[in-house]
């Protein structure tokens, strides 16, 4: 029987369809949880210029055009809270297949260990492989994003864990 315990609680790939619904959300408030604790760090920071985050991620979707501006533009935030949203639902949702993928889901500290390595391989991700892409992401390097970073993930694995509905749990896709 132990044997058998052991064998359901292994962590390798198998065939097993995540709960997309809950990535989605957990990724969402994951995504919220990170833009506070960025806005709440830069404004520490850089009192002078606290929407200087903001205006990087909107430049993602803007253009570098948007880096030029350092003030509250409604218009910039809006566009900063959608694609940092957007992007926080896909990290969600790959996630969300992971942990279902590899039973990443099987308990407390499984949950936060694979939330914490997500979030580290997404600041790896965002500011080092992207920044080819969007160089002004290499100023945002350092030990506050990548703790933020951290936690998003822990964030994002737990609200999955939480919200994913029990049954997905010990589903297999045929």
């Amino acid at each position: 029987m132990e044997l058998l315990h052991l064998h359901m609680q292994s962590h390798r790939w198998q065939t097993r369809a995540p709960d997309w619904m809950a990535a989605a959300v957990a990724g969402f408030v994951a995504g919220a949880a990170l833009m506070v604790l960025e806005l709440l760090w830069s404004a520490a920071v850089h009192p002078d210029n606290p929407w200087a985050i903001t205006h990087r991620i909107a430049a993602i979707t803007m253009g570098r055009d948007v880096l030029q501006a350092t003030g509250f533009a409604l218009p910039v935030v809006a566009v900063a809270l959608l694609t940092h949203y957007v992007l926080g639902i896909v990290f969600g949702l790959v996630l969300g297949a992971l942990m279902a993928s590899f039973r990443f889901d099987s308990s407390n500290g499984m949950v936060a260990a694979s939330g914490a390595v997500f979030g580290i391989l997404v600041y790896l991700f965002d500011f080092y492989g992207m920044v080819g892409a969007f160089p002004w992401f290499g100023a945002m390097r350092g030990w506050p994003t990548l703790l933020a970073h951290l936690g998003f993930g822990i964030v994002a694995a737990f609200m999955y864990w939480k919200l994913e509905r029990p049954q997905r749990r010990f589903e297999r896709v045929a």
